[in-house]
């Protein structure tokens, strides 16, 4: 029972530094990309390959485990992360991702034959009902294509999430996910140079290789460690801190302005997706 305790505190102090890894994730790609230090796709590739380089110095290998499923929605969810980038500032990207994440765990659920209750359906309208007012066209709503870009990277990390679920070997898996994506980023990376549309400064590469190699490699292995732990439901609650902590660091860090449109819209998206894992019943 003692162990039992030890390993779930561990777990639960795993899922606590990968969402501060999730947030930083948000805040190093902006970074990167705002003052046009490096291209997006040359970022994803950068950072997933300093991701599967660091995943298989501490797994010491890696080939033989994770998946080809794994690895495709993490790509999926990479290059669409940094492409949407672009146009959104860190704290309202985040929301878009981590709203969408959650809609996608949650539509997972509904698929798997479990009948949502009326406090899911409601939270997932009025979460939906957010992220429409925070794509409307104003001076203050990302681009809808970025938008849509950021909707389409959540829906590839609910899936990566997902998947983690059932890992027994998280630094391991990692590692093969990682392995098995980064020559795909570096080959789209080789696409965007040869037609002359890829950058990169040294402090960009920097920035990517960090969210590679630490907050991406390192904050998800924490993620698929914890998740063995963590029923949907819980896992969904957990990341809702990730845009909060992005927002925040968004305003400390790169001089972001809190605008009405994200408080209000952040308030509908979050509560909402809340009501929706709290209305429903336990999910394992």
């Amino acid at each position: 029972a003692m162990n039992g305790a030890r390993m779930n505190r561990a777990r639960f102090a795993a899922a606590f530094l990968a969402l501060i890894g999730f947030a930083f994730n948000s805040l190093l790609c902006r970074m990167a990309l705002r003052p046009d230090l490096i291209d997006a796709v040359s970022f994803t590739a950068v950072r997933l390959g300093a991701g599967a380089v660091a995943l298989f110095l501490l797994a010491r290998g890696g080939f033989n485990a994770g998946s080809w499923t794994s690895a495709l929605t993490l790509i999926g969810y990479a290059i669409t992360f940094s492409l949407a980038y672009r146009g959104v500032g860190a704290g309202v990207g985040a929301l878009i991702l981590f709203g969408t994440v959650q809609a996608t765990m949650i539509g997972w659920g509904m698929l798997r034959g479990e009948h949502p209750r009326r406090g899911e359906w409601v939270g997932l309208s009025v979460s939906l009902c957010g992220l429409f007012g925070l794509v409307l066209p104003s001076l203050s709503a990302p681009p809808l294509a970025s938008a849509a870009l950021m909707m389409a990277a959540g829906i590839g990390w609910g899936a990566y999430s997902l998947h983690g679920r059932g890992s027994t070997r998280p630094l391991a898996d990692n590692a093969g996910n990682f392995l098995r994506a980064a020559p795909v980023a570096i080959a789209l990376a080789a696409v965007t140079a040869a037609a002359g549309h890829a950058h990169a400064a040294p402090q960009g590469v920097l920035l990517a290789v960090i969210s590679g190699a630490v907050t991406s490699g390192v904050g998800y292995a924490l993620w698929y460690l914890a998740l063995p732990a963590l029923t949907r439901a819980r896992a969904a609650i957990l990341q809702l801190a990730v845009p909060v902590l992005a927002a925040a660091g968004g305003v400390i860090l790169l001089g972001e302005h809190v605008t009405a449109r994200l408080a209000i819209c952040g308030v509908l998206v979050l509560g909402g997706v809340a009501l929706a894992v709290l209305g429903g019943k336990r999910v394992g």
